[in-house]
């Protein structure tokens, strides 16, 4: 899993707020001394935070020159944004984009346990209209998708499951601790992440609202039993990606050296200082550290574990017994 990294003091990732501001420019420059007040309507965020944004975009361009940064007037209650027509321009597909889209198109089709798939062959037909001999070429490339196994039918139940408010029996596989284990889940939705299926519902083993990917799902079982689940169950944002940490997982500390800096901006993390040397040390929690032993070692001399001391003690007693096994083959 990969999940974005949230931008300090927020819930939003860098992904997300990446999105609002590409629409954000053109919508602005095609309504130039709009208001403060009816913009952050518009756009459905709020006055401070289009204020924030548009203080980013004042520093924003297609080159590091004065005349080539977009220039935004926000002075009084008015927005004007100008030098900005390169983005404000109709976006319009190459040929290798036009290709990958409709290949990719296609492929989303042929996803198990996909129903609504209007959309998918509307947006094929104009694309090989607008592209002509284009669409042959595209239909003619193959995509195999693969979830690990079959899901279809573990799907096709889940979903059943849903829609008539069942429970659910799982037997299900954790990969890190190599343990199946078995809970009654009330199902809350069924969604597609990172070319995964997941089932969403309030576990009774955990007491808690958990994520389940379907091809770990060794069994389901449709119970009969209501499946509704209780009022204190929330939905996650999964805009955050599929690994939440919550305050009551484990707190890790890392100190990584300038070429392994990309881990602060590939995990969520809690607290990130940078040092002298231009490394950082990484502050992030987790529930499950089998993972972190994993990425210490693959860090090898970039990265260490500070703490926990037990933590710190596993890495090193696994990069112990992999020198030795080198030893024992030479």
């Amino acid at each position: 899993m990969t999940p974005p990294r949230q931008r300090p003091g927020t819930g939003e990732t860098a992904t997300a707020r990446l999105a609002r501001l590409l629409t954000l420019v053109p919508w602005l420059s095609n309504r130039p001394g709009i208001s403060v007040e009816d913009a952050a309507a518009g756009l459905g965020i709020s006055q401070d935070q289009l204020r924030a944004d548009l203080d980013l975009i004042f520093v924003c361009g297609y080159g590091q020159m004065p005349d080539e940064l977009i220039e935004v007037d926000a002075e009084g209650d008015r927005i004007v944004v100008r030098n900005a027509e390169t983005i404000a321009r109709p976006l319009r597909l190459g040929v290798d984009e036009a290709i990958t889209l409709m290949v990719g198109l296609r492929a989303l089709g042929d996803v198990p346990g996909l129903t609504d798939t209007d959309a998918i062959g509307r947006a094929l037909a104009r694309l090989e209209e607008a592209t002509g001999a284009l669409g042959a070429v595209a239909g003619r490339v193959s995509v195999s998708i693969a979830d690990g196994q079959d899901t279809a039918g573990v799907l096709a139940d889940a979903r059943r499951a849903l829609a008539a408010q069942r429970r659910v029996h799982l037997r299900y596989l954790v990969p890190s601790r190599d343990e199946t284990t078995e809970r009654d889940v009330d199902l809350m939705r069924v969604v597609n992440l990172d070319g995964h299926w997941y089932l969403e519902g309030w576990c009774h083993h955990a007491q808690d609202t958990r994520l389940f990917r379907l091809d770990r799902i060794e069994e389901l079982t449709v119970l009969d039993v209501d499946g509704t689940p209780p009022s204190t169950a929330r939905a996650r944002d999964l805009d955050l990606g599929t690994f939440q940490p919550g305050p009551t997982d484990q707190l890790v500390v890392l100190r990584v050296r300038p070429g392994a800096r990309w881990v602060s901006d590939y995990y969520p993390v809690e607290s990130v200082t940078d040092l002298d040397d231009g490394g950082q040390e990484i502050s992030l929690r987790t529930g499950d550290t089998e993972w972190l032993r994993r990425l210490a070692l693959r860090l090898g001399g970039l990265g260490i574990v500070l703490r926990p001391g037990s933590l710190a003690q596993e890495v090193a007693y696994a990069a112990r017994a992999a020198l030795a096994a080198y030893d024992v083959g030479t």
